[in-house]
């Protein structure tokens, strides 16, 4: 046994040497402020991955809750982006039972918890050395061949790729640009003699760190800080991609649900003035709970300020760290109203001027980004309240949404909208799935009826593969090869977050790939996407069948909501 210890020492100086070799040829970008090398290279995939990249100083201080600065200049030492990085994150509490609720209603079965949040306990969400508030990095993935081309000294723009931005999504209060593996969807990028993608996956401020609203914050700080950050974010890409090889005149921007409902108001930014960073956007379940009154955002900035002890915006800004972490976590836990997240994007009259259905109705936007929308077929089931089995749930739930909606037009969307008919002939047979449609319309797809109506031409898809909910195409979305594939005929539960058909992962990820790379949908496993045009129809995503088909958005309850914006003020 001794004659072993030396050969096993030997191995482990072998295994040391080889990684250190490996690390002595990592290529380092030359960033100006900064010297960053690649962190890792996949020999499989033929992919470099960039961890961490620095693209705006740390918010912290004085800094807080204001618009992005530039970083400081550090070329002491070469960063490697080795320390993970992640913004501060919170959950409400009603997110505890949420999935039980939704899985038995889909089974048929009782739902035997409370409705009212404050039956739930809260826990304070468990230090993380990786979550700081100095959070504001991106990550890049760069296959070999497209980073080469940056060593070539006459290298032209056609010898760059096409740039995917990620805007990650989850209620605009919890996740971070690694929460989607893109692995699979870059690797899918090279296939059939392509050189690929630059894939870029960002993050920006969560919470009260980024969406505070209200007079005391834009009179000393910047309300939306975290749409500031994203452009900020977007802004270091269009100037900087071409070090990793990326064209800074091809870039998509692409989001998911909060991440969706970003990349909207990036579309919508101050209101369709100026320019925007990107030429392309594929916006996937645009989501957020439409905020405009002043007063609701106020109180809301009021209700943080008070769990931190402080009175004002400058005396928050003099706390710690660990203290603006807990009181973010803790407002979120316990104020959050059942399906709501209390923080995302409000109305704050510059970059925000107004609501973005209303300033797609009024041609506010950013007209020439060419557009793909996508949506779920059930969008609203997972932020419905338990309550909606009861027979006053619905009318409870809208006056959460509403609060200060006229009776005229309440009762016009209790009664007319969406009448307690239960017969199939109003898209639902249940009370349940009645409160649903509502939540899914005015929380997500309804926005995106408003998109394809703005746009001359779009390319839009809906999502089937049941139960259709909220979020499941991600799955499919970031689908690496090797991951393990489930029977055509799941469970709900493993319906939720896996993949039930390959060729439809591999379909979906060369329509997002073929979008970014020429403007236009396509793949060979299945139909190109048309653009939708005056006949209003998308693509239908089934297990099976990916087909032409009626999009059920094009609806009068889409036309209230988008002219109905006084319901919010």
């Amino acid at each position: 046994l001794p004659t072993i210890f030396p050969l096993l020492k030997m191995v482990v100086l072998l295994l040391a040497l080889a990684s250190a070799c490996l690390a002595s040829t990592l290529p380092v970008v030359d960033l100006g402020y900064e010297r960053h090398q690649a962190l890792s290279y996949n020999g499989t995939s033929g992919l470099y991955k960039f961890n961490n990249i620095r693209y705006a100083a740390p918010p912290i201080g004085d800094l807080r809750f204001r618009a992005p600065a530039a970083p400081e200049v550090n070329r002491m030492e070469i960063q490697n982006g080795s320390v993970a990085r992640v913004c501060p994150q919170a959950a409400p509490v009603w997110d505890q039972v949420q999935a039980t609720f939704v899985v038995d209603y889909l089974y048929g079965l009782p739902f035997d918890g409370s409705s009212n949040t404050s039956d739930y306990t809260y826990t304070p969400i468990a230090p993380d050395p990786s979550v700081s508030e100095d959070c504001l990095f991106l990550d890049i993935i760069v296959p070999k061949k497209v980073f080469d081309q940056t060593k070539v000294k006459k290298a032209t723009r056609k010898n760059l790729a096409p740039v995917l931005v990620w805007i990650y999504g989850g209620g605009y209060i919890t996740g971070d640009k690694t929460l989607n593996d893109a692995r699979g969807l870059a690797q899918r990028s090279t296939v059939a003699g392509h050189d690929g993608i630059v894939y870029v996956s960002i993050n920006y401020r969560l919470g009260a760190f980024g969406w505070l609203g209200g007079d005391s914050v834009t009179a000393n700080g910047t309300a939306n800080a975290a749409l500031h950050d994203q452009r900020f974010a977007l802004n270091w890409v269009k100037k900087n991609i071409h070090l990793f090889g990326g064209d800074s005149s091809r870039v998509t921007v692409m989001g998911e649900s909060a991440g969706g409902g970003s990349v909207l108001h990036q579309v919508t930014a101050y209101g369709g003035q100026g320019t925007v960073p990107f030429q392309q956007a594929i916006i996937q379940s645009p989501g957020w709970i439409p905020l405009v009154t002043e007063e609701v955002q106020e109180a809301t900035l009021q209700q943080f300020l008070g769990f931190l002890n402080v009175s004002t915006i400058e005396e928050a800004r003099t706390l710690s760290s660990d203290k603006l972490i807990a009181a973010n976590s803790a407002q979120i836990a316990i104020k959050s109203q059942w399906g709501q997240f209390t923080y995302g994007p409000t109305v704050d009259g510059t970059f925000a001027p107004a609501l973005p259905g209303q300033l797609l109705l009024e041609g506010k936007f950013h007209s020439g980004v060419n557009v793909m929308v996508g949506h779920t077929a059930d969008e609203g089931l997972l932020f419905t309240s338990p309550e909606s089995y009861n027979s006053t749930g619905f009318a409870s739930e809208l006056a959460t949404l509403i609060p200060n909606s006229p009776k005229n037009k309440f009762d016009y969307v209790v009664d007319v909208l969406y009448p307690a008919v239960y017969n199939g002939s109003y898209d639902y047979k249940d009370s349940v799935a009645r409160s649903a449609l509502m939540v899914s319309d005015l929380g997500f797809q309804c926005n995106t009826d408003y998109i394809n109506h703005a746009f001359e031409k779009t390319y839009a898809y809906e999502f089937v593969i049941s139960p259709g909910l909220h979020g499941q195409d991600g799955s499919y979305t970031f689908y690496n090869p090797g991951e393990t594939v489930v029977s055509s005929n799941p469970d709900v539960v493993t319906a939720m977050s896996s993949v039930t058909n390959v060729s439809v992962a591999l379909a979906m990820q060369d329509y997002f790939l073929s979008f970014t790379e020429n403007g236009v949908p396509t793949s060979s496993l299945a139909p190109p996407i048309e653009p939708r045009g005056p006949s209003g129809q998308l693509m239908s995503i089934n297990t099976h069948t990916i087909q032409r088909a009626q999009d059920a958005t094009n609806n009068q309850r889409c036309k209230f909501w988008q002219t109905a914006s006084d319901l919010f003020q």
